[in-house]
């Protein structure tokens, strides 16, 4: 089915219907076809940097996870605290229940303090791991064009 339709002054020629122009579309943006050297190293460069950016984002939640849980277990012991102090018969319950709290409190904080950097330094190692891979994988790739 072909049409003319005018643009700009201009008329355009239409020949086909919606499905071949779409089927036409598909096919130009296909993956498949052979790119370019330069344009197939920019896609890798591209993808390489969106998988940089998702083991970002899967950090990130790794950490909030982290830190809620963390934050739960703390927000759990100062309204235990609240109601330790509230039940305590005299001033020196009530002194020596608040000075074991403080106490139990700095030793989680540090020992939160060393998770948080145990959990830095293997997603740091990950992260490295994965960029040297993908290096290694365009450089082979390169090197393998380069001898074809």
């Amino acid at each position: 089915m072909a049409s003319d339709l005018p643009v700009g002054g201009f008329p355009l020629h239409v020949v086909g219907t919606e499905q071949s122009i779409m089927h036409t579309r598909t096919e130009l943006l296909s993956l498949d076809m052979p790119l370019l050297p330069m344009a197939e190293n920019g896609q890798k460069f591209f993808l390489t940097a969106a998988s940089l950016h998702l083991h970002a984002f899967k950090a990130m939640m790794r950490y909030n996870v982290e830190a809620l849980a963390f934050l739960k277990h703390r927000c759990e012991q100062d309204a235990k605290l609240a109601d330790d102090l509230i039940t305590g018969t005299q001033f020196n319950d009530a002194f020596d229940t608040f000075a074991a709290f403080l106490q139990n409190a700095t030793s989680q904080y540090v020992t939160e303090a060393g998770n948080v950097a145990t959990l830095t330094s293997r997603l740091a190692s990950e992260t490295a791991r994965h960029m040297r891979k993908g290096a290694r994988i365009a450089i082979e790739n390169a090197a393998a064009k380069t001898v074809a």
